[in-house]
């Protein structure tokens, strides 16, 4: 036999086939690329059911997958109910993880399929041993016929039986496969040397090895056309089997067939070593892709949080990368646990603080709360006095303390504040019930501010370079004039502030400040209502002005939920940021409000 047959003979296929390590790690790594995606933990559980009461053989890589899916989605789960809890207003210290059926049921089942592998270990190990002492013994037949060269051509029918029996019996123990097929190989030489006497025999032998390894050429050359390249490298793995075991051909021809079924197990080699490169590329793609988003979420966790909108921004930002992160295939297999844990470390720090943050914040909203009600009840012990002077003062001063009192959710905050509001209200109501003015003296200031008015309309249709003077003077005098009667005020309200808004848009006096003059045009009948009106105007824009910077913050928060990844998004957040804009100029105009009466106070 020569050294090509040899080499097959000996079970080295270094020269046309990967090592057996290859094949084995190949074979893995093919499988995951092929592995079906579960999206529920259900799924995963019926298919381990599938195998473990199934007639199918469990293989190691698939369970291990198994196992793998079935904890990641396990684990999102556990993680999802967490978040919704404490997004929901919980104590992270207080949450405990309920018992899973599910989890109970996959551990109970990888039981038997563990049970099962095992069973199924010592089995093959055991056919090993039997087939290691058949094809010993076949050794041991063929030996026996070397040593009786004169019963050579008598017993040649017996010995291709051996050889059909040889090739039949299936795997040996690895630690004596070699040494058995030399000693094999070794006894079948012998024999075929002893058979030169008888030549027609061992020619028509060589013919039917040639027509045999001849079948396998054709069969290796037909695998290049073959899609799969991971089943063309097991079938070629099949063929290398075969051709070992099929004896020699004519010398003159040995060459000739071993080039070409090597010819044809280089392509289908090839074709398999390429296929995993380009699989090994895209997992080192991956580990670039995924080490970029953990890079992308640790720089979201360095920065700084200054507000519940912050966090809720951050929290977006963070699921996003998150759900990119889910599109993104296997990373080397020596990497792709240590990258999951870089990426999970990273995200549980985020949320774990973001929940310590709310935590605090309700607290406080809790203590500013309690404050407020505090408050409120001596509002109301107040509130039913006809002791004018001191009462107002304590009012006044317990509006002022209100106002040094933190935020409460905002829901709660008009609740208490419509509730504080209607106690001092009652007693400044009662007061200026009981120092209400003469009606008759209001019925001729409503006359005299009707003329004003109409003076007013006729400066508007003459215009003149002196408008703005005229505008001034009839001011002064309109506020100059006094009370009218309560029926009255709102309509006179809207008549005069129609025109002043005529006059002053052609005079280009912005509306802002046409409103704070007004305001302030009209503190001194707010101040000849009583010693406390001044003090509930100004109690009352306080209010205005918490409410709008609370509106404010909620719409601040609000932009935290919002993405700008459509037109529409888009649309939605220039709107929401112009409100805030008009929200903030209203608050600070009414800041400029109690500035005026501030100073009016101190006149």
């Amino acid at each position: 036999m020569d050294s090509q047959e040899n080499i097959l003979e000996t079970g080295n296929l270094e020269a046309v086939a990967s090592p057996v390590e290859e094949e084995s790690q190949s074979a893995e790594q093919a499988a995951v690329e092929e592995r079906k995606v579960y999206a529920t933990k259900n799924e995963v559980l019926d298919r381990v059911k599938e195998i473990a009461h199934g007639d199918e053989t469990p293989q190691k890589d698939e369970v291990d997958y198994l196992k793998t899916a079935f904890y990641k989605l396990h684990i999102a789960e556990r993680e999802a109910k967490l978040k919704e809890y404490i997004d929901g207003g919980g104590d992270p210290e207080a949450y405990q993880i309920t018992p899973d059926e599910a989890e109970e049921a996959f551990k109970a089942e990888m039981g038997i399929i563990k049970e099962r592998r095992q069973q199924l270990f010592r089995e093959q190990e055991a056919e090993k041993e039997a087939n290691l002492k058949k094809k010993q013994a076949i050794i041991e037949k063929i030996k026996a016929m070397v040593t009786s060269p004169e019963e050579a051509s008598k017993t040649y029918q017996d010995f291709k039986s051996l050889q059909q029996e040889w090739r039949e019996i299936k795997a040996v123990p690895a630690e004596h496969a070699n040494e058995l097929w030399r000693n094999y190989q070794l006894y079948v030489e012998q024999f075929y040397d002893l058979l030169k006497l008888n030549s027609e025999a061992r020619e028509l032998d060589f013919k039917k090895n040639l027509e045999a390894k001849t079948r396998l050429c054709e069969a290796a050359e037909k695998l290049s056309d073959e899609e799969d390249v991971i089943s063309a490298f097991h079938q070629l793995q099949k063929l290398h089997q075969d051709y070992r075991e099929i004896g020699p051909v004519s010398k003159e021809l040995r060459e000739e067939i071993w080039q070409r079924f090597k010819a044809a197990s280089t392509v289908i080699n090839k074709r398999h070593q390429q296929h995993f490169e380009d699989l090994r590329s895209r997992e080192e793609e991956n580990l670039t892709k995924k080490t970029a988003l953990c890079e992308k979420v640790e720089a979201i966790c360095a920065e700084e949080n200054k507000g519940s909108a912050d966090w809720e921004r951050h929290t977006q930002e963070i699921i996003a990368v998150q759900q990119e992160w889910k599109t993104i295939g296997f990373a080397p297999q020596k990497m792709n646990v240590k990258i999951f844990e870089r990426f999970r470390a990273a995200c549980d720090d985020f949320f774990a603080r973001k929940a310590e943050y709310f935590k605090t914040l309700k607290d406080n909203f809790k203590e500013n709360a309690d404050k407020k009600r505090a408050l409120i009840e001596k509002a109301k012990a107040l509130q039913d006095s006809t002791d004018w002077r001191s009462t107002s003062d304590k009012l006044i001063a317990l509006q002022k303390e209100w106002k040094t009192i933190g935020m409460v959710p905002k829901k709660l905050g008009d609740q208490l504040w419509e509730e504080f509001l209607a106690a001092c209200n009652k007693f400044f109501e009662a007061r200026n019930a009981a120092g209400a003015g003469q009606r008759g003296e209001e019925r001729q200031n409503l006359e005299k501010k009707r003329n004003v008015i109409e003076r007013l309309k006729a400066a508007a249709e003459a215009g003149g370079d002196n408008l703005q003077d005229t505008v001034q003077k009839l001011v002064e005098e309109y506020n100059s004039i006094g009370h009218v009667p309560f029926k009255e005020k709102d309509k006179l309200y809207e008549e005069y502030h129609a025109v002043l808004d005529t006059l002053y848009k052609e005079l280009n006096i912005s509306v802002a400040k046409k409103r704070l003059s007004k305001f302030k045009d009209n503190l001194k009948q707010v101040a000849e209502r009583g010693e406390g009106a001044l003090g509930n105007e100004r109690s009352r824009l306080m209010h205005q002005y918490d409410t709008l910077k609370q509106e404010i913050q909620t719409y601040e928060n609000n932009l935290g939920f919002l993405t700008a990844s459509s037109k529409k998004g888009n649309s939605l957040i220039e709107e929401m940021n112009r409100k805030i804009q008009k929200l903030k100029d209203d608050m600070q105009l009414v800041k400029e409000k109690i500035k005026a009466i501030d100073a009016e106070n101190k006149e």
